[in-house]
């Protein structure tokens, strides 16, 4: 996410109110606010939920809205990136699993990342 250096402050208090609430959200395993070291007006979440569900409930829940709406103070739109991985105490099992066509994979089989920046 990329803001003026005006509106960081106001975006980073409205996250930060939210963190708390949505890493008690069922399946949520990571909720991370960063800057970027580099440029101190590009800022990221980074979130991680155990299934595709819990990931869809978030982004349907009423936190998500208020932080959907806090981003109205971007300068340019947010991009989100949605990555399907593997969880790791299942690496074991991987070479079975990609040889399934994706229809026949199971949800429980994975975990999905999510990166707003």
């Amino acid at each position: 996410m990329k803001i003026s250096a005006a509106k960081r402050r106001e975006l980073s208090q409205t996250v930060t109110s939210l963190i708390d609430s949505m890493r008690t959200e069922p399946g949520c395993r990571r909720f991370d606010f960063c800057q970027n070291v580099e440029n101190e007006n590009e800022l990221y979440l980074l979130e991680e939920w155990e299934t595709q569900e819990n990931l869809k409930n978030h982004l349907m829940s009423d936190r998500f809205r208020v932080l959907r709406g806090a981003m109205n103070l971007l300068q340019e739109p947010y991009e989100m990136q949605f990555h399907t991985l593997f969880h790791p105490s299942r690496m074991e099992a991987l070479n079975g699993l990609t040889n399934l066509p994706r229809k026949d994979r199971k949800e429980e089989d994975v975990w999905t990342k999510g990166l707003i920046g």
